[in-house]
C-alpha cells in the first residue's frame, strides 16, 4: 500500500494521507501498519510510541517544574506563563492523542471503507491540496521553529544540554501540534468530499427524473426500470450517509479533546505575542517597534491564524455540503411522481434532519462563528492588558513624583 504513493497523484484514502501518515509515523503518534487496506495496531510501533510518548512528558513536566520552582526565566513572567501553557496543553495532547491510538485506528478503518466509493478524480483534487498542505507546512513550521528557539534569549539559564534538550524537545511538541491539526483537517475534507458526492449524485438523478418528465416517448417498462434504479439508489445512499454521519461522530469524539486544546493554544500564543511584541512602553507613554520581535509577531501570528482559518474552512465548507443534501431531496420531491421515489426520499430528508453533521470540539461548533470570537477576544484581553499595564506605568510615576 506505501509503494502506491505519488505526490499530487492519490488514487485512495491510503496514499491521499501518506504524508500525514509519515510524519505521524516518525513522530511517534502513528502505531499501526497497514495489512491489506485494514489498519492494526503494530506492537513495536506502539511501543515505540508509549517510550516517547513517557520521556517527552515526563521531561516537559521536569521543564516546567523548573521554570515553575527554580529561577529559571525567559525574560519576563509573560514570556514564562506562555512558556508554561504551551506545555502543559502540549504535554495534555499527546497523552490524549495516545490513549485514544484503538478509537483513532477504527476511524481510520471506517473513513477508509467510506471514501472508497470515491471517484479518482475526487482523489486527485483532493490530493493536490492536502500534499501541499502537508508538505509545503511542515517545511514551513520546522524553519520558523528553529528560528524561534534560535532567536529567544534564556536569562539566567546557561547554554546547556537541558537547554539544547529544551528547544529540541519544544520542536518536537510544535509539530506534533501541526500534524495533529492537519489530521483532522484531512479527515474533514474526505468526509466533505463523501458529502459532495451524494449531492452530486442526487443532481444527476434530479436531472434524469425531470427529462424522464418531458419524454413522452419513453415505453411504462422503461419508466419502471428506471424508478427501480433510483430506488435501489437511494437506498444505497442513506446507507452510506448514516455510514458518514457515524464517521463525523466518532471523528469529534476522538479529535474532540485535541481540537479544543490548539484553538486554546492559538487563541492564548496569539494574545501573549501581541502584549509582549507588538507595543514596548517608554515611561508608559511611548510606544516602540522593535523590528525583530515585529516579525516574530507576524510569523507567529500568521502561523496561528493560518492554522484557525483551515480548520474553520474545512469544517464550515463541510457542514454546508452536508446541509446541500436536504435541499436537493427536497427539489427531488417536488419534481417526482412515483409514490415509493417519495416515501424514499421522504425517508432520507428525516434521516438527514435527525443526524446534525456539524464538525464539534466538546459541543462547540467549528464554524466561521468561531473565528469572530476569537478575533474578539484576543482584541478585549490583550486591550485590557494594556491598559492595566499604563495604569501600572502611571501610578509608578505619579509614586516616583510624590517621592521627589
Amino acid at each position: 500500500m506505501w509503494n502506491r504513493w505519488k505526490l499530487f497523484n492519490a488514487t485512495d484514502f491510503i496514499s491521499l494521507m501518506y504524508p500525514c501518515f509519515a510524519f505521524c509515523r516518525i513522530l511517534g503518534i502513528f502505531p499501526y501498519e497497514i495489512n491489506s487496506s485494514i489498519f492494526e495496531i503494530s506492537k513495536p510501533q506502539y511501543i515505540l510510541s508509549t517510550v516517547i510518548v513517557c520521556i517527552c512528558c515526563a521531561f516537559n513536566v521536569a521543564v516546567i517544574y523548573h521554570f515553575i520552582i527554580s529561577k529559571i526565566t525567559l525574560g519576563s513572567l509573560t514570556k514564562n506563563l506562555e512558556y508554561i501553557s504551551y506545555n502543559m496543553f502540549s504535554n495534555f495532547m499527546l497523552i490524549t492523542t495516545h490513549i485514544l491510538s484503538t478509537s483513532r485506528m477504527y476511524l481510520l478503518q471506517t473513513m477508509l471503507i467510506i471514501s472508497s466509493k470515491l471517484s479518482l478524480e475526487s482523489y486527485q483534487r483532493m490530493s493536490k491540496l492536502i500534499h501541499f498542505k502537508d508538505i509545503i507546512g511542515i517545511t514551513v513550521l520546522i524553519m520558523q521553529t528553529i528560528i524561534y528557539e534560535l532567536h529567544g534569549d534564556i536569562h539566567e539559564f546557561e547554554l546547556n544540554y537541558l537547554t539544547i534538550s529544551r528547544k529540541i524537545l519544544g520542536m518536537y511538541f510544535y509539530v506534533v501540534v501541526f500534524e495533529i491539526n492537519m489530521f483532522y483537517i484531512n479527515c474533514v475534507c474526505v468526509l466533505k468530499a463523501c458529502f459532495e458526492n451524494i449531492n452530486e449524485t442526487l443532481e444527476h438523478m434530479q436531472i434524469s427524473i425531470t427529462s424522464n418528465r418531458k419524454s413522452c416517448k419513453l415505453r411504462v417498462i422503461c419508466h419502471i426500470h428506471r424508478n427501480q434504479f433510483f430506488l435501489s439508489e437511494l437506498k444505497i445512499l442513506k446507507k452510506w450517509h448514516l455510514m458518514i454521519t457515524n464517521a463525523v461522530k466518532t471523528l469529534n469524539t476522538v479529535f474532540g479533546l485535541q481540537i479544543l486544546a490548539i484553538i486554546v493554544m492559538s487563541f492564548c500564543n496569539i494574545a501573549f505575542q501581541m502584549y509582549m511584541s507588538i507595543v514596548h512602553w517608554q515611561d508608559g507613554i511611548l510606544i516602540n517597534f522593535d523590528f525583530n520581535f515585529f516579525i516574530l509577531l507576524l510569523t507567529t501570528i500568521g502561523y496561528y491564524g493560518i492554522n484557525i482559518i483551515l480548520l474553520v474552512w474545512a469544517c464550515e465548507s463541510g457542514k454546508n455540503k452536508a446541509q446541500k443534501i436536504n435541499t436537493i431531496i427536497h427539489d427531488i420531491l417536488n419534481s417526482v411522481n412515483n409514490k415509493q421515489i417519495k416515501n424514499e426520499l421522504q425517508l432520507f430528508s428525516l434521516q438527514i434532519l435527525h443526524c446534525k453533521n456539524s464538525f464539534l470540539v466538546n459541543n462547540i461548533t467549528v464554524d466561521a462563528t468561531l473565528i469572530t470570537i476569537i478575533t474578539g477576544n484576543i482584541t478585549t484581553y490583550v486591550l485590557i492588558l494594556v491598559q492595566f499595564l499604563n495604569a501600572s506605568h502611571s501610578c509608578d510615576k505619579k509614586t516616583f513624583s510624590n517621592v521627589i
